[in-house]
């Protein structure tokens, strides 16, 4: 992840911000001092900051505490874990996004990772679906991040809207956040998706994506299951994150259709991990 990024041409004018965890088990104390003697020697950025937490936060409260922190100081922030392999255009397309929709109310989120769609399109889409691999945000819209989720109650007396949550059933978000509300779950995800849903708000996506996830190897936190969303990463111009950015914030309803058809046809195994997924 850090050799990709550093092979971003903005990662020199880049602050990087490293949020290590704490070990979960005395067992993965050493994996922990290997990892944080790793983060104190990189370079080739403007700055590198490493916050080291003295007790463990899990990945749903490190990303979190760490999105607030950097929203609260700098009004704006890009998430990478530590999985995440990204094109050599991924800081650039982020940064475009963020500066052009900084005061776009609907724009909650801009996407470094794209879906395996077949969109021939050369412009970014804008879909209803926050993403988790490798994405930036503005302190306006972080603000509205609603940890208690109290948009379900409304969600649970309208089976319309719950449809409408569901991508009109294409991918079972109300269960996802469900299990959450009765701690079955722990993901800042679902939370984060339901509290832009609550404000109609949109994503910005590249045509293709600019993030491929390495962590498929059961060894991580949700590292299984998502082989089905793997796509390979943008080449030449795309790679360099030189996409048309829409003029208009409104869904993009050809890209989104593809999406649908993609989450449907899933192998109904794979959903059911994610519903049952439980933190070690």
């Amino acid at each position: 992840m850090i050799a990709s990024l550093q092979a971003n041409p903005a990662a020199r004018a880049s602050d990087l911000f490293i949020f290590a965890d704490a070990p979960k088990k005395p067992e993965q104390a050493e994996a922990v001092r290997d990892v944080r003697s790793f983060v104190r020697g990189i370079d080739g950025f403007a700055s590198v900051t490493v916050i080291e937490r003295e007790r463990n936060l899990g990945l749903s409260g490190s990303i979190t505490e760490g999105i607030t922190k950097l929203c609260a100081e700098r009004g704006r922030g890009i998430a990478v874990e530590d999985d995440l392999v990204v094109a050599p255009g991924f800081l650039e397309f982020l940064n475009r996004g963020l500066d052009r929709y900084a005061d776009a109310e609907r724009v909650f989120q801009i996407s470094g990772y794209m879906f395996p769609t077949d969109v021939r399109s050369k412009e970014a889409s804008f879909l209803p679906i926050i993403s988790c691999w490798g994405w930036a945000t503005w302190k306006r819209a972080w603000d509205q991040y609603d940890p208690a989720m109290t948009g379900l109650t409304r969600l649970a007396e309208d089976k319309a809207l719950r449809k409408r949550f569901d991508l009109e059933g294409a991918y079972p978000y109300y269960a996802m956040a469900c299990q959450q509300e009765r701690g079955k779950i722990d993901s800042w995800g679902i939370r984060w998706h339901l509290s832009v849903f609550a404000h109609d708000g949109l994503v910005l996506y590249p045509p293709r994506s600019l993030v491929q996830n390495e962590g498929v190897d059961s060894s991580g936190t949700h590292g299984a299951g998502h082989k089905q969303l793997q796509t390979v990463l943008a080449q030449g111009a795309d790679s360099c994150g030189q996409v048309n950015l829409p003029e208009r914030v409104e869904v993009t309803d050809a890209t989104l259709d593809q999406v649908k058809d993609l989450l449907r046809s899933m192998q109904p195994g794979f959903v059911q991990r994610i519903i049952n997924w439980r933190p070690a």
